[in-house]
């Protein structure tokens, strides 16, 4: 118990030594080393001033790494409307290394499944493999002057061969110096490229448009400078033949006179015919009249007027008709005029031989009519544009160039087809298929 006592005050007045001595080292210590307490508060200071540093640059990293989160977001939202843009625009971009003379590819939105993709830094020679051969050079040549520096922009139209099915599509590009070198040399250049196959159509069709336009034009004048001569020369035989018969004495002579008088007064009434016929087309095309018609009643009509009129020492008018009745639910007027005008034709175009003209039935509910003459016939390259206005193969044989253009229109408002069968020296065989109903 001793000795456990005596440890215990052993320690105590050690501790309390410890401490007295502590407590004067800390407390005395200005008093014992003056430069401590400097060396301490300077670097108190020192730390405190460190600490201020630190949260002010903390404070202004915080705010750049903020600023640059912002723009780094900007910067996506840019991406994405950019790719938007090239998107809706069918866009493809491409740079290019000029002084390599190598071409990558960026971006490829364009439309069509058989686009070219270039290859990651492809030389700019291959060009000359995938465009057409009529542009492969001129193309090369603007993209030499834009590398060079002879140029700042570049701008081509051109086709591009599509695998080895020989096709082609349009492209039109467009590219810009990006940026150049110390020594001022173009360093980079950026471009875009766009399918224009429907734009590159749409060209093709206003030229096509336009030379149409053109060539009825010319038609046009011929055709009214032609009418005078059509119109003034049974208006002339009229009048003449009017002006003789009160002086013909003999029967004979007066009834050829006559003759000659109903023959032309025919001739100028086609005529006028045609021209109204023409004139109502565009504004009539789709009004339809239908009723219910014999079309073998028609038809042998029709005949019966004509052999009065063809030249019936050299030309025989026949007629082929597989029933004795057959009704047909149309605009009679218009069919009227389709056979009419074809008729027309055959007796103007026949000197010798045969005209035949007849119907047979179709499947479908159609029937088939055709006139079938053996006159002068018409070439092959012909036959297409017969059917256009004002247009006259033979400027000698009278005749407005309008007949068979309104057999057309008719025929297309009534919903059939017309086509034609010719070879020249053997004759021609027009058909016209329209629905009974």
């Amino acid at each position: 118990m001793c000795i456990n006592s005596g440890c215990f005050k052993e320690n105590m007045y050690f501790c309390e030594s410890y401490s007295k001595m502590t407590f004067r080292l800390l407390l005395y210590t200005p008093l014992d080393n003056p430069w401590m307490i400097y060396f301490i508060w300077g670097l108190g200071v020192v730390l405190i001033l460190a600490l201020i540093v630190s949260a002010i640059l903390q404070r202004r990293t915080g705010l750049r790494l903020k600023d640059e989160l912002a723009e780094l977001e900007k910067l996506k939202e840019g991406n994405v409307e950019y790719e938007f843009v090239l998107k809706a625009m069918k866009l493809s971009t491409w740079h290019v290394d000029p002084q390599r003379r190598l071409i990558t590819m960026d971006n490829d939105f364009r439309d069509g499944q058989d686009n070219f993709i270039l290859s990651p830094e492809s030389p700019l020679n291959i060009l000359f493999e995938i465009l057409a051969k009529s542009d492969a050079q001129r193309v090369m040549t603007a993209l030499d002057d834009i590398c060079t520096g002879r140029s700042n922009f570049y701008h081509q139209q051109y086709r591009v061969r599509s695998g080895n099915s020989g096709l082609t599509y349009w492209e039109e590009s467009y590219a810009t110096i990006a940026a150049r070198d110390a020594d001022g040399r173009p360093a980079k250049i950026v471009g875009t490229t766009i399918r224009i196959d429907d734009q590159k159509k749409l060209e093709a069709d206003l030229i096509n448009a336009r030379n149409k336009a053109e060539e009825s034009d010319r038609l046009k004048t011929a055709f009214l400078a032609n009418m005078g001569h059509e119109i003034r020369t049974p208006l002339n035989a009229i009048v003449g033949f009017a002006d003789l018969l009160p002086v013909v004495e003999s029967e004979a002579d007066r009834n050829q006179l006559i003759t000659e008088i109903q023959n032309n007064n025919r001739k100028l009434l086609r005529i006028i015919d045609g021209l109204v016929s023409m004139s109502k087309i565009e504004a009539e095309a789709k009004n339809l009249v239908k009723s219910q018609t014999d079309l073998v009643f028609l038809l042998k009509e029709m005949a019966r007027n004509y052999a009065t009129i063809i030249d019936q020492q050299n030309v025989v008018l026949v007629t082929q008709f597989p029933y004795t009745e057959l009704l047909m639910n149309t605009d009679v007027t218009k069919l009227t005029e389709t056979i009419d005008h074809l008729m027309q034709n055959a007796v103007k175009f026949t000197e010798k031989g045969r005209i035949t003209l007849g119907f047979d039935l179709q499947e479908g509910d159609h029937v088939r009519i055709w006139v079938k003459d053996t006159g002068k016939g018409i070439a092959e390259a012909d036959q297409a544009r017969i059917f256009e206005r004002f247009v006259k193969l033979d400027e000698y044989i009278p005749g407005t160039g309008l007949g068979l253009s309104v057999v057309q229109s008719h025929v297309n408002s009534l919903g059939g087809t017309i086509s034609v069968e010719s070879r020249l020296g053997e004759g021609s065989t027009f058909w016209v298929n329209l629905p009974l109903t």
